[in-house]
């Protein structure tokens, strides 16, 4: 069984920062893309960061130069450090997988259970 799992979300003022974590399990020898997504309250789910094997990595633009995309191979464990947070980047944050190098939710295979992120100003 494939799960992800999220943890480290919570509250924070408007220019800290917070770091996510999730924990990949069941993906045996098959090799996804394992990518952070978010979602608003009232918006459309949407990209935030994805990196592969080698640690090329994909930014949305609300995210590039603020957020950073890391992963733990040994551990597998995935990683998004977010710093300057603003109040627009509340949101459920959900850790997710998938085979297509894009932050297109359509590709999306699994989705972790998301962690709630609020930045208040």
């Amino acid at each position: 069984q494939r799960t992800l799992v999220e943890s480290g979300g919570g509250s924070v003022e408007a220019g800290g920062s917070l770091r996510l974590s999730c924990a990949a399990s069941g993906y045996g020898y098959v090799r996804y893309f394992l990518a952070w997504f978010r979602q608003a309250p009232g918006k459309e789910r949407e990209g935030v960061a994805l990196i592969d094997s080698r640690g090329n990595t994909i930014y949305a633009d609300s995210a590039q130069g603020r957020f950073t995309i890391s992963q733990d191979n040994a551990k597998n464990t995935l990683y998004l450090q977010m710093n300057s947070l603003k109040p627009d980047d509340t949101a459920i944050y959900y850790c997710a997988a998938g085979r297509r190098f894009d932050l297109a939710v359509k590709n999306v295979m699994y989705w972790g259970q998301g962690t709630q992120v609020t930045v208040s100003s």
